[in-house]
């Protein structure tokens, strides 16, 4: 065999090695669908589909989307104070709920936005973005911000009963939500300093 073919037969075999690679490395990094976005977005992907009326091909493509739009983000880490402060302004909220629970859920919403913001995520001013963009890397929790952000926008009602059923859902919607604060502030420390949960 002369010099020349032994030197083609390499150059294609390395070309045809880093063909191969860059397919698995692209493969590996989006989802394929199905149970891949299933796995990774958990109640998020039922969600999707059920926005999408069944339409399991139109969620898959939303969701692979949102992958591609948003799966790179990497989260800065909160320092300790910033850790620290946020986590007394929920303590705070918490204990507003008591007197206020509409001004406790509104503070909620207000501080998921700071939080998601101050870890890197897109600008609290593009909720829907910056929601997209936390399903991405909270998708079992980021129905509590969806919530709490529903609750704080929407008129107060009226009636004794119809405040009673409010104020449970407002109740529920804060520890939803609390359940993504903790992932927020708590990731910033490795998610060693993540708090338990406290009653409202």
């Amino acid at each position: 065999m002369s010099t020349g073919l032994i030197i083609a037969l390499i150059v294609i075999g390395a070309v045809l090695v880093i063909a191969v690679a860059a397919f698995l490395a692209l493969r590996a990094r989006s989802p394929r669908g199905g149970r891949d976005l299933r796995r990774r977005f958990g109640p998020e992907y039922d969600r999707a589909v059920a926005r999408h009326d069944g339409d399991t091909k139109a969620a898959e493509r939303e969701l692979n989307q949102r992958v591609e739009r948003h799966g790179d983000l990497h989260p800065e880490p909160l320092d300790p104070v910033r850790r620290e402060r946020f986590e007394a302004r929920w303590a705070a909220a918490q204990e507003l709920f008591v007197e206020a629970p509409r001004a406790a859920v509104s503070e909620a919403d207000h501080l998921l936005a700071e939080a998601a913001e101050a870890r890197g995520f897109p600008d609290s001013s593009h909720y829907d973005d910056q929601l997209s963009a936390l399903s991405v890397h909270h998708a079992v929790h980021v129905q509590g911000y969806r919530h709490v952000h529903r609750l704080a926008h929407e008129p107060d009602g009226n009636g004794v009963a119809e405040e009673r059923t409010a104020t449970e859902e407002m109740r529920e919607a804060m520890v939803e939500a609390r359940e993504l604060f903790e992932d927020l502030v708590g990731a910033g420390a490795g998610g060693a300093d993540k708090k338990g949960s406290r009653g409202i």
